[in-house]
């Protein structure tokens, strides 16, 4: 007990200039002053040090709020490790586009809207053909060469055009429709396809690349190079990781969006590919191709085997003629291909792949546009854009012209249904111009 007595003295001599204590008592030692909490004592130190949580309260200002006010080792170190607060008036990062309208379906229409949810759990009705113009969507400055709608949501179109641009529409939006312009490309874009995972796009065009973009964010997320200027894109029907592309120098290449990388490639000696669809069940590939130039026609259409890498038939369409439009049946063994003869011809989709000589829908004109055709979901209409700035639609079953609805002054390139309401097609013109066509009220 004199020995801790004697330490405790000590050091209170050494702090307190010489003051010592003259009767110690046995009892036990009263709590130190404050100036001990400089030894490395077990005992807290009365008042404990202020720590600063910036996290806590994230619009506080990362300074001290007072002028001067002594900051220690502890709390600069809890403000270096704290992640800084953007200030709202910097700029957003650098690979963000801004935001023009909402991607959400809260402000649609009441009847709109019951109409898309209730007809996605209870799948489309059969089609209709429609016989007016509903909505004209203006944003493009040059032709516009495809537009499509997304099946998962299913408000939402996509756009793409030679001004480089990528157009997201929410069509039917009491606001802002435009809900997103994407000029990631640095050229003319020729084709753009919705991804079935998530709110993302992948588009292609000029400029050798297709890009996959999340939409939602406005950034883009994953880049797929290539020598060649890419004319179209297909995402495989059973599998989304993978889709394929076909360019100027007749290259097809089937690739893996998780590792970024080639994983097949289909060579033969073909011209710029024009279009490519893959069959409904995924194990066969339809291309189509420009061989105006080797005045051979055997090439023009020829059927992949997808796994194998190897053409099954390259003498399926013998015409002079190129097709910039191949769509396979949704349900029926058979495909389409748009002709550059002013015909929509039809082709079996089993071997040996016939054509049939005795059907094709005849009525619009192509003249050398990149005119698309596609069926309604239920395959019981085919619809087709013309020369002449109508839009014809046709039975697929008897290829009887439906019906004919003049929508442009100049060429209507595309046209396709809506997957979930059945009367409602999106079209886009060589001017610049995307309309969605309704019928008329009752």
């Amino acid at each position: 007990m004199d020995l801790l007595c004697r330490s405790y003295s000590t050091a209170s001599d050494e702090d307190d200039d010489g003051e010592q204590s003259e009767h110690p008592q046995p009892a036990p030692a009263p709590a130190p002053p404050f100036k001990r909490a400089k030894c490395d004592l077990p005992n807290p130190s009365p008042k404990p040090m202020p720590v600063y949580h910036p996290s806590s309260a994230p619009n506080l200002p990362t300074e001290a709020p007072i002028p001067g006010r002594y900051i220690s080792k502890r709390e600069r170190a809890a403000l270096a490790s704290d992640p800084k607060v953007q200030d709202p008036k910097s700029p957003p990062p650098f690979n963000s586009l801004p935001v023009l309208g909402s991607l959400s379906d809260s402000d649609l229409p009441y009847s709109i809207l019951t109409t898309l949810r209730h007809r996605i759990k209870g799948g489309a009705r059969t089609a209709q053909t429609p016989q007016t113009l509903s909505i004209a969507l203006n944003g493009h400055t040059k032709s516009v060469n495809t537009v499509q709608w997304s099946r998962t949501h299913a408000h939402l179109l996509a756009s793409a055009g030679m001004d480089h641009t990528i157009c997201v529409w929410n069509v039917w939006s009491r606001d802002q429709k435009k809900a997103r312009v994407l000029n990631f490309h640095k050229a003319a874009v020729k084709d753009v396809k919705w991804s079935q995972q998530g709110l993302f796009v992948l588009s292609c065009g000029y400029d050798c690349v297709s890009r996959l973009v999340d939409v939602e964010k406005g950034i883009e997320v994953q880049v797929f190079k290539e020598d060649q200027i890419v004319e179209v894109i297909k995402f495989h029907p059973h599998n989304f990781n993978l889709f394929l592309s076909g360019g100027s120098k007749g290259l097809l290449k089937l690739w893996d969006i998780r590792s970024g990388k080639v994983v097949h490639e289909y060579v033969r000696s073909l011209g710029p590919i024009l279009d490519v669809e893959f069959t409904v069940d995924g194990k066969h590939l339809i291309t189509s191709s420009d061989v105006s130039k080797s005045n051979l026609s055997e090439n023009s259409i020829i059927v992949w085997d997808v796994s194998r890498q190897i053409p099954l038939s390259n003498q399926v369409y013998t015409e002079a003629y190129t097709c910039p439009a191949i769509r396979c049946h949704p349900s029926e063994p058979y495909f389409i291909a748009q002709s550059n003869g002013n015909y929509i011809a039809i082709f079996s989709s089993r071997p040996p792949f016939r054509l049939d000589k005795y059907k094709r829908y005849e009525s619009h004109g192509v003249s050398g546009f990149p005119i698309k055709c596609n069926y309604s979901s239920d395959g019981e209409i085919v619809v087709s854009g013309s020369s002449d700035g109508c839009i014809y639609f046709y039975n697929a079953n008897t290829s009887e012209l439906l019906r004919k609805i003049k929508a442009y002054e100049q060429a209507c390139i595309d046209a396709v249904f809506h997957p979930v309401i059945p009367n409602v097609v999106a079209t886009c013109s060589w001017n610049g111009v995307t309309n969605e066509s309704t019928p008329k009220p009752r």
